[in-house]
């Protein structure tokens, strides 16, 4: 896989760029301004490290399409991201095809701490119908970016998925591609008495199956084995409010626990003899 990595301006010019064979590095040696973006480009779909910031954990993700493309967070945006992030004058950039080794091995599906509204090919994503008042530390992107402190909200790395208050809150995980799953593990925020919880958690499958999870007034990590499935996405809904004062319950982190689908080797072949030309 031929992987490169891109600083692109607002003005669509590129201000750096490095490309290898498997694995690549930028070094960049300037301040980031508002509108510059950072790409990743790669021959095939397939399983990526990506470490996009020396602040931020690196990941494991799925690109499904060639160009993926970050807008470098500014404002309120910065909130979801470690004040160091994004910040000073060198940055150290790096993307390596992952082993099949690292592939086939279960682990959390459901992590990307570079996922964001704008994203659509890079997998997991997540998507909600609500997030509290639109803002960054409220996204749903939050609930995959893999941190889990939750004793406490509003900025990094207390970062959640917010509802609003609405009841008809519904969070969507996208991963991209066919995953066998077999365990959620759901980390409530416990900023509690400002917080409420969740007692009961619905989660739908895209192979049309429903399942109800009973929940606790807790931060700890709340895990419930599934029979095992292979899906592409799954849709968390149904979220039924505990009967207490404080009107905010929010999830803090979801994890989808699995491996890759059997089959899902020649289902990314066949996506690689096929995929568009990047668009970046």
């Amino acid at each position: 896989m031929e992987l490169t990595l891109k600083i692109v301006d607002a003005d669509g010019f590129v201000l750096a760029s490095h490309t290898g064979q498997d694995e690549t590095f930028l070094v960049y040696r300037q301040n980031y301004g508002e509108g510059d973006c950072v790409v990743v480009e790669a021959s095939e779909p397939g399983h990526v490290f990506l470490a996009l910031d020396t602040a931020i954990h690196p990941g494991l993700v799925y690109i499904r399409e060639n160009g993926y493309c970050l807008a470098v967070p500014f404002g309120d945006k910065r909130k979801c991201y470690s004040p160091n992030a994004f910040r000073g004058d060198i940055h150290r950039l790096s993307a390596r095809s992952a082993r099949p080794d690292e592939i086939v091995q279960r682990r959390n599906l459901a992590v990307n701490p570079w996922d964001d509204h704008a994203n659509w090919t890079l997998f997991p994503h997540a998507r909600a119908n609500v997030e509290t008042r639109g803002e960054a530390v409220f996204a749903a992107r939050n609930a995959i970016d893999g941190e889990k402190a939750n004793d406490n909200h509003g900025f990094w790395p207390y970062t959640s998925w917010g509802i609003n208050r609405d009841p008809k809150a519904a969070l969507t995980v996208e991963f991209g591609r066919p995953v066998r799953i077999d365990e959620i593990v759901f980390y409530l925020r416990a900023d509690f008495p400002h917080d409420s919880w969740w007692e009961q958690a619905s989660v739908t499958f895209s192979n049309g199956a429903t399942s109800s999870f009973p929940l606790v007034k807790s931060g700890a990590a709340q895990g419930f084995s599934i029979e095992p499935c292979i899906v592409e996405w799954v849709e968390l809904h149904g979220l039924i409010k505990a009967p207490d004062s404080s009107p905010y319950p929010a999830l803090t982190q979801i994890e989808i626990w699995g491996t890759e689908a059997p089959g899902a080797a020649a289902v990314e072949d066949e996506a690689r003899h096929t995929a568009r030309p990047p668009t970046l």
